[in-house]
């Protein structure tokens, strides 16, 4: 009889363990990372409906200004150039984290923050540029297609950089507290260093095909 409950104890340990491990879905990858997944395919068509907006109106604008009278490659080449060395602290940022080195993975993920901040802050510069000395303007009277698809394009993209930061932030806080700790709980900087090259990628796009194009014409 003892045997036999012993029998028992040990299968529901195991029932048990195989529950725990249940967040590993029939693809053998954790659920968080799999919704992550998901969701980057819907921003994959959203950020695509955005993109193909603004250019079925690239060149339909009946006044100005246009993209030649207002892009500055030059600034938008350096808030790009810090977005993409982003990308590289935060894969260093995961790779830590796997390590299980989690103050190395703090620092790597506030250097993220800190250069997607820093892109924001040249997209506002940059926003602030267009709307006051150049006249670009998003909506009323004087606004024109081009204006109007390009801040909602690149806003958006803005938006995503932003909500990544605070992510990031409160990541940092979690990791010092001690309450984002390596092993299993690492697959949430995983998750969030998908996010993150996802908006990187975009902005890749957007880079090259709007403010690239345009000023090789």
């Amino acid at each position: 009889m003892s045997a036999h409950a012993d029998t028992l104890t040990h299968d529901s340990h195991e029932a048990h363990g195989h529950g725990a491990l249940s967040e590993n879905n029939f693809l053998g990858l954790p659920n968080i990372k799999l919704a992550m997944w998901a969701f980057l395919g819907s921003e994959c068509m959203f950020f695509g409906s955005l993109i193909g907006t603004y250019f079925f109106y690239h060149g339909n604008s009946l006044s100005g200004p246009l993209p030649k009278d207002v892009f500055s490659i030059g600034i938008t080449s350096i808030s790009t150039f810090l977005l993409l060395m982003s990308s590289v602290t935060m894969a260093l940022g995961v790779d830590a984290m796997r390590q299980q080195k989690p103050m190395k993975a703090r620092t790597f993920i506030l250097l993220t923050a800190a250069l997607g901040a820093c892109f924001v802050g040249f997209q506002v510069v940059e926003f602030h540029e267009f709307y006051t000395e150049k006249h670009l303007v998003f909506a009323g009277p004087n606004a024109s297609l081009f204006g109007s698809t390009f801040y909602t394009m690149t806003g958006f993209h803005g938006t995503h950089v932003t909500v990544g930061v605070i992510w990031l932030l409160i990541m940092s806080v979690l990791i010092t507290k001690k309450k984002l700790v390596p092993g299993k709980e690492a697959v949430n900087v995983e998750v969030m260093g998908l996010y993150w090259h996802f908006v990187d990628i975009v902005w890749i796009v957007i880079f090259t095909f709007v403010y690239l194009l345009e000023f090789l014409k």
